[in-house]
This record gives structure tokens, C-alpha cells and sequence, in this order.
């Protein structure tokens, strides 16, 4: 089934960025709001410690699951916002490139942002997402 998204592109800001600037659903989509992807295992314990990428990669995973029970996949996320504890820009971009490279070429408009902590111990990514369907 195609996506309800429409990733819209403007020729008039940069192309440095690695996504679409802005993105939209018909009136008649469901929107789903997922809660921040957390690198959890099933039993609560955190996955990856110290590992940015296998954190993130937890955190797609994870994010896959949420969506599919809602019934969606990657291919419908309008939006994303990807939290990384650490001041240090290189984390930011070993999260983002596990995020880019899930996504592939729906490259949906996203927010990588570096925060100072997150909720669970020895949480170092988060991955928030909206998606939209039509049913």
C-alpha cells in the first residue's frame, strides 16, 4: 500500500540537509504518535551500553514494533526527532547515520538534537516519531 506522506522539498533552502524539509498527510490519514524509541530489551534492561549506534539501532528496532502495532511502517513516519545524550557532535552523527540508513530514501523532515540526559540508565538515544495511514 503507498504511503499517505508527501515529503516536500524547497530548491530554495539548502541541500546540505539530509531529509525533506517538511512533509504531509491527507485529511483523511490516521496520525500516530509514537512515544520516544527507547533502546530498551524486552526485559527493561538497556541495550548497547556506551554504544551509540547499537543504541540507535535498538531504538529503530524498537520503533518498528511500535509501528507495526499501529499498524504502519517506516515508509508511513512523517516526522522524526532523534535525542542524543552527549555534547560531543560525532555522537549526534553515529546516531543519525543509523536513523538516515533505516530510513534510506524516505528521508523524512527530523531533528537530531544533543541533550544532556535521557530517562533510563545508561540511555544514550531516543527516536520520537509521527506517522501517518490511511486505512
Amino acid at each position: 500500500m503507498p504511503s499517505a506522506v508527501t515529503l516536500i522539498r524547497s530548491h530554495q533552502l539548502s541541500s546540505v540537509a539530509q531529509y525533506a524539509y517538511a512533509a504531509t498527510a491527507p485529511s483523511d490519514a490516521r496520525l500516530i504518535f509514537l512515544a520516544g524509541s527507547c533502546p530498551l530489551n524486552e526485559d527493561g534492561t538497556t541495550a548497547g551500553i556506551g554504544d551509540y549506534k547499537a543504541q540507535a539501532e535498538k531504538a529503530i528496532s524498537n520503533m518498528r514494533l511500535a509501528l507495526d502495532a499501529a499498524g504502519a511502517d517506516l515508509g508511513d513516519v512523517i516526522s522524526t526527532r532523534v535525542l542524543v545524550a552527549s555534547a560531543d557532535q560525532a555522537d549526534l552523527v553515529t546516531a543519525w547515520e543509523v536513523v538516515r540508513e533505516a530510513f534510506a530514501d524516505h528521508d523524512v523532515p527530523s531533528t537530531l538534537m544533543g541533550v544532556t540526559v535521557l530517562g533510563y540508565d545508561h540511555q544514550l538515544v531516543e527516536i520520537e516519531a509521527v506517522a501517518a495511514v490511511t486505512d
